[in-house]
């Protein structure tokens, strides 16, 4: 009796840090759903392979909307306001940059056809002026083939129908498309800009942007103040 005895506590002594091991990884996958929720939302980025099989890729349904921005707003403005929240598929900012000269339309949301428009903004990322990391990016053979132009202090314009809002380059980038941390969630006001890194044998992993500080905003006296429609 005293043998089995021996044996019972021996096992449990055995097991015991097993089920504790068990449960703590239990707890710990709770608690990461909604972390995860976040950090896919914000993976489902352009180029990422995701974008092949959502419905959003294929277009299914996509309506396509050219806003015609207001390039020379005249009208008061202020550092608050309110913003217009766009609808996936549609125009709603246009971007220029110190570094080169050219106008790049900007669009909410990001799948084949709108890559093929201009730069996509995710729509799990914050909208321009807001708090927190505004996400665009666009392909580096067109949209963005210049984007490695971009260098510290250099600035970046976004014009969108409720209001100006200026970006000043503060780092450049270099990552895997797996690296969620320059495209995740953010506590700052920020714009990271990405592209697909040039790579003679043709890497489409790698990708190269840059961060910026929001720097200065102007929000026009009234949403959509400054839209033609």
């Amino acid at each position: 009796m005293s043998n089995k005895s021996k044996k019972d506590s021996a096992l449990i002594h055995i097991a015991t840090p097993f089920v504790l091991l068990a449960l703590c990884i239990g707890l710990f996958m709770i608690a990461m759903i909604k972390p995860s929720d976040k950090i896919r939302m914000y993976l489902n980025l352009a180029f990422m392979d995701s974008l092949k099989t959502t419905p959003e890729a294929v277009g299914t349904g996509l309506v396509v909307r050219d806003n015609e921005i207001i390039s020379d707003y005249e009208g008061e403005t202020s550092d608050t306001g309110e913003f217009i929240r766009p609808k996936f598929g549609e125009m709603y900012a246009m971007m220029e940059c110190s570094a080169f000269d050219i106008t790049i339309p900007v669009y909410w949301g990001s799948n084949s056809e709108l890559f093929e428009r201009g730069a996509c903004q995710s729509s799990g990322s914050v909208i321009i002026g807001d708090k927190g990391n505004t996400v665009i990016s666009a392909h580096v053979d067109t949209f963005f083939s210049e984007l490695n132009k971009l260098k510290k202090g250099d600035t970046v314009t976004l014009k969108t129908n409720y209001g100006t809002f200026v970006y000043i380059v503060k780092e450049q980038i270099s990552f895997n498309k797996k690296d969620g941390k320059f495209v995740a969630p953010s506590e700052d006001t920020k714009l990271t800009l990405y592209t697909c890194k040039r790579d003679i044998l043709g890497n489409a992993d790698e990708r190269t942007g840059v961060i910026c500080e929001l720097d200065e905003k102007r929000f026009y006296k009234s949403a959509g103040e400054g839209s033609s429609n």
